[in-house]
């Protein structure tokens, strides 16, 4: 429907204003620099155990895709890339990491790689540095080099051999490819059935929403509605009003998280314990909510709204049949665009680093730990950045711009923010434009909620299933 009248607008301190843009500013360019120069995993706990994991699992599966029909492998092939792919991430992570930690096992588990792709020559070159640092790398040559450069023992020689594999490695792919090697016997592997029947759980689930979605969209072409009448757009505030509103808001969310990891750091004990990362990450999500009671101080109650009804919120028995048809068609759309983005990524030679969505609490915390993790990304995450980056943000910016324009340069700012990489950016960003599209479409908010939570509850389950043992 069409925005109600303009209240009249209020004289704002330029001041406050400027200073609040010059403290977002500054805190952008810190987060920019921060990400440019450093390591994507300076923020990981135990990396070396995290990659091990990622990479371990990520080739468990592939190995049980290789047990199923030829159909399905070339559909898994189509969407997630091949184990050649997975083995060159891999490859690719481990000498990042080899580079910056010094645990044994990621030099190991390096070379156990490179000998799986062929790669003979690193694997003598450095055998040359392990004969220099000692032990355990002693051991590391010798079994590196029986199990991939010559033809290994058999027998007692054999099992003598398998106890030394156990002693160093961890029970999982790394361990069991190095025993096949030197055994020179191939066993089933023990993990690769069951991640293969949850990869087939998870895609059934992404089909049938798929083909809901094409039902949905076919009912639409022959019933058209109309736009439904919950929130306006453009929305009710003047624009120069609802730009100091960000601007401040912003300025003080960062100076929040500033004082909220200053506080973490400066916390006695570990700072890496699973229940201060969690309340630091569920803070991190809360320090939106200034911005929110600001704009509906501000921007909303001054025309007589609450954030309810200004942000289509509200929902009628009716009304939100039509929403949820609307979020059907974006958690589809969504999985269509990650499906798109990921294409590209494998035929330009570009995939997501790893430490981007690896979540240690989901993978290792215990279950209430689980738990409060998956409340903050399913449900106060996909609220919160909704409220903010499409009700503010992009309603802001249709008062200036048409629907399509304030949806990109609002999607940009969404895809930026969560400081991903070029693929991680360009399915970030495909989201914000669909939930832009989706705000204007209907007027309400809730269709974005609902696709940014089932979002997030998709990529949570994901990282449960695979990688949790």
């Amino acid at each position: 429907m069409d925005s109600v009248p303009l209240p009249v607008e209020r004289r704002h301190l330029g001041v406050l204003t400027s200073l609040s843009a010059a403290v977002l500013l500054a805190f952008v360019a810190l987060a920019t620099w921060l990400h440019a120069t450093g390591s994507p995993v300076a923020d990981v706990v135990e990396p070396a155990r995290a990659l091990a994991v990622v990479v371990g699992r990520s080739l468990d599966l592939d190995d049980g895709i290789d047990g199923a029909p030829e159909w399905e492998r070339r559909v898994y092939r189509s969407l997630l890339g091949s184990r050649a792919d997975d083995l060159a991430d891999a490859l690719r992570w481990y000498e990042e990491l080899e580079g910056e930690s010094l645990e044994p096992s990621v030099d190991l588990h390096l070379a156990i790689l490179e000998g799986e792709a062929g790669r003979a020559e690193r694997l003598r070159g450095r055998f040359d540095e392990w004969t220099r640092r000692g032990e355990p790398f002693g051991t590391f040559r010798h079994l590196v080099a029986l199990a991939y450069l010559s033809v290994g023992p058999g027998g007692a020689d054999a099992t003598g051999l398998v106890a030394q594999a156990d002693a160093h490695l961890e029970p999982g792919w790394f361990r069991d490819r190095l025993v096949a090697r030197l055994t020179r016997a191939e066993a089933p592997n023990p993990r690769a059935g069951p991640l293969l029947v949850r990869l087939r759980v998870i895609t059934l689930v992404e089909v049938a929403i798929l083909a809901l979605a094409l039902v949905t969209l076919a009912w639409w072409a022959r019933h058209p509605g109309e736009r439904s009448d919950v929130a306006p757009l453009p929305p009710p505030w003047p624009g120069r009003t609802g730009v100091d509103v960000l601007l401040r808001g912003g300025a003080l969310w960062a100076l929040l998280l500033a004082a909220l990891f200053l506080g973490a750091a400066l916390l006695p004990g570990e700072p890496a314990h699973p229940y201060v990362r969690v309340v630091v990450g569920t803070a991190t999500t809360l320090a939106l909510l200034p911005v929110i009671l600001m704009a509906w101080w501000w921007l909303l109650r001054p025309s007589g709204l609450g954030i309810v009804g200004g942000f289509g919120l509200a929902l009628t028995r009716s009304g939100a049949r039509g929403l949820l048809r609307v979020a059907l068609v974006l958690v589809a759309a969504g999985q269509l665009g990650d499906s798109m983005v990921g294409a590209a990524g494998r035929a330009l030679g570009i995939s997501s680093h790893w430490a981007e969505w690896f979540d240690r609490d989901l993978v290792w915390g215990a279950w209430p730990v689980v738990l409060v993790t998956l409340v903050d990304t399913v449900v106060l995450t996909p609220v919160f950045e909704e409220l903010v980056f499409r009700g503010l943000l992009f309603g802001t910016l249709r008062r200036g711009l048409g629907p399509a324009a304030a949806a990109l340069v609002s999607a940009v700012v969404f895809a930026v923010a969560h400081g991903y990489g070029v693929l991680g950016f360009a399915a970030v960003f495909v989201s914000g434009v669909l939930w832009a599209w989706a705000y204007e479409r209907t007027g309400s908010l809730v269709p974005s909620i609902t696709a940014h939570a089932v979002d997030n509850l998709s990529a949570a389950l994901t990282v449960l299933v695979v990688l949790r043992a």
